[in-house]
């Protein structure tokens, strides 16, 4: 197994608190860190097959710019809560990386793409009715070949 932990961010502060332990424990266990932001082309296909108008090479472009803006603002993301990573620890190996799907299934396929030690995760839907329809962490738990930190991100 390689010494890799990956993280996965969005928008929220809970993921940045998660990205921020990740840090922690790749200082801590000599690993490298990826950090990791979906993006899905669910929305867009939806988009795509209700955009009747015109014809099928410029629905088909509308398509492709679509998901090139999801995909360009999934990796800001990364990019951006990666380069707060590298200033708060400036030895620590950080890559970042817009990926495409369901983000808990994402990270999952990337684990294992990059044969990952660690998956690390907030606990942001891991309260009330999420618990029983479901989250990135409980995704993950339940396809992940590889460990899984949950990091407790809500006041106590």
């Amino acid at each position: 197994m390689s010494n890799i932990i990956i993280t996965g961010v969005d928008n929220s502060e809970t993921a940045y608190q998660a990205a921020m332990k990740a840090g922690h424990l790749a200082v801590a266990l000599g690993c490298e860190l990826h950090v990791l932001s979906a993006f899905s082309i669910r929305t867009s296909e939806t988009v795509r097959s209700l955009h009747n108008q015109g014809d099928v090479e410029h629905r088909s472009r509308e398509f492709e710019r679509l998901v090139d803006r999801y995909a360009r603002a999934a990796d800001l993301t990364a990019s951006a809560v990666a380069g707060g990573l590298r200033d708060k620890f400036p030895g620590l190996k950080v890559i970042s990386k817009a990926i495409e799907g369901n983000p808990g299934s994402a990270l999952v396929r990337e684990a294992k793409v990059l044969s990952a030690e660690l998956i690390v995760v907030g606990n942001k839907r891991l309260q009330g009715a999420g618990r029983i329809l479901g989250s990135v962490a409980r995704t993950v738990a339940t396809e992940a070949d590889c460990d899984l930190y949950i990091v407790h991100t809500h006041p106590r």
